[in-house]
């Protein structure tokens, strides 16, 4: 419990005069996001499974309590990890009533590889157009060095901002919601190294419940 009660305040910090922001900025920098905070709603927005099928995320959360995964793509190794980790807790996840929606900006086509891959149990979402990642305010520019470098020296295709050639990551995130799209938890941490562990958000489910 005390664990969960000092990450609860750590969260908060990085958004604390978030509630009369406008979120559809994008941040210049992962530093700068304002994400959407506990006792808001979540944003309408249009997904698209791994097949390519458009899918409304208001509708998925009226189909049960939901716990959102923000994550940079399955290029990322911490956010692979993390999705990895996942499994060790799915089932008990699954007993408490709990669907788990894992959302990248990358392609359909992409989170296809992953499934083939690894097997993903979480259900995979793509978020190309940026309309999740900026309605819950994680969105933040690449630098121009670094989006280059990504592509040049790994062959990693960062999403581009509609008529922009910015590119466009979520600082990984995670928000856990009634049916209502009522957010009961989140956490956001601009440090794409760090994640919170699988038994601290297990914790966190039980008590969001």
């Amino acid at each position: 419990m005390r664990i969960v009660k000092i990450l609860g305040i750590c969260i908060t910090l990085l958004s604390v005069n978030a509630f009369a922001l406008d979120r559809t900025t994008i941040a210049e920098s992962a530093e700068d996001v304002t994400p959407l905070l506990n006792g808001q709603n979540i944003p309408s927005a249009t997904l698209r499974t791994a097949t390519g099928a458009p899918v409304s995320l208001q509708a998925m959360i009226m189909q049960k309590p939901s716990i959102i995964l923000f994550y940079r793509g399955g290029w990322c190794p911490y956010c692979s990890r993390q999705l990895a980790e996942l499994k060790d807790i799915e089932q008990e996840l699954i007993d408490l009533g709990y669907q788990v929606l894992a959302i990248s900006p990358e392609s359909p086509s992409r989170l296809q590889e992953q499934k083939l891959e690894t097997e993903f149990a979480v259900q995979l979402l793509s978020d190309e157009s940026l309309d999740a990642i900026k309605g819950f305010g994680i969105g933040f520019y690449v630098p121009m060095e670094t989006k280059n470098t990504y592509k040049s020296k790994w062959n990693i295709q960062l999403t581009d901002e509609a008529g922009s050639d910015r590119a466009v990551l979520p600082a990984p995130s995670i928000f856990i919601t009634d049916k209502t799209g009522l957010i009961k938890f989140n956490y956001v941490n601009p440090n794409f190294k760090v994640r919170p562990s699988a038994e601290l958000l297990l914790q966190a489910a039980k008590l969001s419940l």
